[in-house]
């Protein structure tokens, strides 16, 4: 029986591989094959349902690729000791896995950045960190400030309503830069419905302000609050942007349970 182990395992692997590829096969012959007026007619919603069942079953397709970078990531917490500085674990774990999504769905252009903002955190704390996953280095640890109505030392309250003045949670992609009232700033995009998708339309950027920074964390135990936006102390502004600029992803975290387990990202 032991020496018979080994032959069955092989058999069952190459059977799992086989049923596979006819599935992957027929789908595609399908798709190939549409005729109108027939059962082969595919439609858009089929469509989509057939791209991401390719997607999510092929293990020739990305999978084992992102699955790959997910977890020769994980590490770079305990390298970096960023638990001494401050950042959660989950925010870090739930930060890695919505950027891994990302990469998937071929959507982040600059995957070696991962910005987290850990609004776990008071506001008197650095809690903005700009990780490059490459280098395996914290490029910037700084303060960040929260919007006017989601708290006063700390972040409680999000909201994705324009005027709300409040932060909202989740994962956004960088934009292109540009001058306006604040200055130079970034645009953000939010990727999660319902969440912080209205960020464009809400005008949420990173810009710097005069009223992050140290002084007045130090001197009050808390900084100055925005109209929603993630502010940053003026005399990291720049570079901060230019780093992180045109694709790369940045994961606003709080413990919430509500947005953990309404997160398109992360479910």
């Amino acid at each position: 029986m032991k020496i018979m182990i080994a032959p069955i395992k092989k058999g069952v692997v190459f059977l799992s591989v086989l049923v596979i590829f006819i599935i992957h096969s027929s789908f595609l012959t399908i798709s190939g094959g549409k005729m109108n007026g027939s059962f082969l007619a595919e439609t858009t919603e089929e469509a989509r349902m057939r791209s991401e069942f390719l997607s999510l079953t092929n293990p020739f397709l990305h999978g084992w690729e992102t699955h790959s970078f997910y977890t020769s990531k994980m590490t770079i917490y305990d390298s970096l000791k960023l638990d001494m500085a401050g950042l959660s674990r989950d925010a870090f774990v739930y930060g890695l896995k919505g950027l891994d999504r990302l990469i998937l769905e071929g959507r982040a252009d600059k995957q070696h950045i991962l910005s987290i903002i850990d609004f776990s955190q008071p506001s008197c704390q650095k809690r903005l960190y700009v990780i490059d996953l490459d280098s395996y280095s914290l490029l910037f640890h700084t303060w960040v400030a929260h919007g006017r109505n989601s708290g006063g030392e700390t972040a409680n309250a999000f909201s994705n309503k324009p005027s709300s003045h409040k932060s909202s949670l989740g994962f956004y992609l960088t934009g292109d830069t540009y001058r306006g009232k604040h200055g130079y700033s970034l645009r953000l995009e939010g990727l999660e419905k319902g969440i912080n998708d209205n960020a464009l339309r809400r005008a949420i950027v990173v810009h710097g302000a005069d009223y992050v920074n140290e002084s007045m964390a130090s001197r009050l135990g808390y900084i100055g609050r925005s109209q929603g936006c993630p502010a940053i102390p003026k005399t990291l502004y720049r570079p901060i942007i230019d780093n992180i600029k045109e694709g790369s992803c940045l994961f606003i975290y709080y413990p919430s349970e509500k947005y953990l387990q309404s997160s398109p990202l992360l479910n």
